[in-house]
């Protein structure tokens, strides 16, 4: 099993020299996080992912949960670190005071959560479900239901669940069927089954408050017809509500979290936010969600790579082919070979980059959330809207890939579940899966964020590259790359003019084209992600610094990118333009014979 060692050093790259963590939380009224301040929390959750989540990620593995009439048990230890985790005041970190909350930026919640997703990422879903309940709860709950229900999950001593697909539908939501009738109490009777819903029993917390989408009598068909219902697993008089797991699933991964069929048997539920606008208001849960899937690719790459890392080194095989590189040992350790070192710096531009790009888009979300500045929290917002199917879909794509590469570098021994490595692999593949798939993600983003903005949203994140490149005019180590990324910037536009103009004489062609161009775009981006990491090292080594090695890493990792992954571009960019017919001519009867 791979040693998880929290990435302290990096996380302090991203978010104090790259991300001007400093100025960014002094511009939104974040006084109190100072470095001193983000240093310390990093330093303790990392201590805690170390020492106590990441020893019970091959437990949680190996136990499962186990469910028997209607009850969940969690892996041994799962709860007790739960209880430590909220004893230590971790859930309140990044919620406002008035709700018992320490007010800290949701950035800084973000770099915590990393920690936790590369430990244990199936113990981090039991908490992490619970932040999208409680942003739900905080800005579309009554004040009420805030005091009632968001102090609770605030404190950690209640979680909470999203509960959105049935056995019929996936992510169409719009034929949804389970009901809720008014009780004349201001209450409703909530009535269906939820599958695949995360954390739905368990018993790590007193009670669960599950947030679910239902239908009122009389309510327009399609997704214009949905409302959003708080139904608690206990009410808050100590009833137990008619809520109950009818199973668990038996799955690929993830195996220490419970995933649930949740039957509400006319169950008591409370309406948040306006009749049949319940999707609107889930989406406050879905777009948190999203972030949280994209952070377990990088986490699934950053955890791959420490283990294939650390085996590289001391596995011996073969010799070098420019000669003997351990002369006294009987071979060669493999990370001599250039294969290996391909399959490492991969998963190493994958993991920093995706770092780098998810605490970018958590900083956006700060100034959505804290900017006093309508003009700022609207170009935030805007920008966050475009970059996370980008972020969920492309990051968990190439998570997987990091994975794979994990397993590959071990050779057999990968594939031996004692190693830990083919776990990683099993708890990524989800990623690509919930939230959205990848297909979906890759719809809204060229449809909906694209082509239904006029281009819009797309130029908004152009014009900051294009820019950014205009300040590296004349840096001769760097040319190379700036090139290589203007040129394709200047392209990205291109090809969505070509795909549009395709879709304006079939719109099948935005189905055809969706998924390579939203890789394209993520490819794209991480490239923006490692030039500002390389520009940034470059101005550290030219201030003069005893950790020259960190810094050259930097840019021998951008420039491995910019010349190794980043010409996958041109694949899908020919795939993207191919157009749909070759994927929709053949009739249904023929792919079978």
């Amino acid at each position: 099993m791979p040693t998880y060692k929290a990435p302290i050093r990096d996380l302090q790259f991203v978010m104090h020299e790259v991300l001007k963590s400093e100025q960014h939380y002094a511009s939104i009224g974040a006084e109190d996080a100072t470095p001193d301040m983000v240093d310390a929390i990093i330093s303790e959750a990392g201590k805690f992912c170390e020492e106590v989540l990441a020893p019970l990620n091959r437990v949680g593995d190996i136990e499962g949960c186990t469910y028997k009439d209607g009850e969940v048990t969690t892996p041994t230890g799962f709860k007790e670190a739960y209880a430590q985790w909220v004893e230590n005041g971790w859930p309140s970190l990044n919620h406002k005071a008035e709700f018992g909350g320490q007010g800290m930026p949701d950035s800084i919640g973000a770099v915590v959560n990393e920690m936790v997703s590369e430990a244990n990422w199936a113990w981090g879903m039991y908490p992490g479900l619970s932040h999208g309940a409680m942003n739900t709860i905080e800005l579309h709950g009554t004040d009420e239901q805030k005091e009632t229900y968001l102090t609770k999950l605030v404190s950690g001593e209640w979680t909470g669940t999203m509960c959105l697909t049935e056995p019929h539908c996936g992510s169409d939501l719009g034929i949804l069927k389970s009901k809720a009738e008014p009780m004349g109490d201001g209450s409703y009777a909530i009535t269906g089954t939820k599958i695949f819903i995360s954390s739905g029993e368990h018993d790590m917390a007193e009670n669960i408050v599950h947030i679910v989408l239902a239908r009122l009598p009389g309510a327009p068909e399609g997704t214009k017809g949905i409302s959003l219902f708080i139904v608690p697993k206990f009410l808050p008089d100590g009833t137990r509500n008619e809520v109950k797991c009818g199973s668990i699933e038996h799955k690929m991964g993830i195996h220490g979290n419970s995933t649930c069929v949740m039957n509400f048997d006319s169950a008591k539920g409370f309406l948040i936010g306006p009749e049949n606008q319940g999707l609107r208001c889930m989406f406050t849960f879905m777009n948190f969600a999203r972030l949280g899937t994209a952070m377990q690719g990088v986490a699934s790459a950053e955890l791959s790579f420490q283990g294939a890392l650390e085996y590289a080194k001391d596995r011996l095989a073969m010799r070098s082919l420019t000669g003997a590189k351990a002369p006294e040992k009987p071979a060669d350790p493999i990370i001599v070979h250039p294969d290996v070192r391909r399959m490492l710096l991969t998963q190493k531009a994958f993991a920093e980059g995706g770092r780098l790009m998810m605490h970018s888009a958590s900083m956006l979300v700060d100034k959505v959330k804290y900017s006093k500045d309508e003009n700022e929290v609207k170009e935030a917002d805007e920008l966050l809207s475009f970059l996370t199917p980008i972020a969920k879909a492309f990051l968990t794509e190439v998570g997987t890939e990091a994975a794979n590469h994990g397993v590959q570098v071990y050779g057999g021994h990968g594939f031996i579940a004692e190693w830990g490595m083919e776990q990683i692999v099993r708890d990524n593949r989800i990623s690509q899966l919930y939230e959205g798939t990848t297909g979906i993600q890759a719809l809204d983003l060229l449809g909906r964020k694209v082509l239904m903005s006029q281009g819009e949203s797309l130029k908004r994140f152009t014009k900051i590259i294009h820019k950014f490149c205009q300040t590296l005019e004349g840096n001769d180590e760097l040319k190379g790359m700036v090139a290589k990324l203007n040129g394709l910037n200047k392209e990205w536009g291109e090809v969505t003019m070509q795909v549009g103009m395709k879709a304006m004489q079939n719109r099948e062609e935005v189905g055809g084209a969706a998924v390579d161009y939203l890789m394209y775009s993520g490819y794209v981006t991480l490239a923006y992600y490692w030039l500002l990491m390389a520009k940034t090292a470059q101005d550290a080594l030219a201030a003069g610094t005893d950790e020259a090695d960190f810094y050259n890493a930097k840019i021998k990792t951008a420039k491995f990118y910019f010349a190794r992954i980043l010409p996958r571009t041109e694949s899908h960019k020919t795939m993207m333009l191919a157009g749909v017919d070759t994927i929709m001519d053949m009739e249904e009867e023929q792919f079978a014979f």
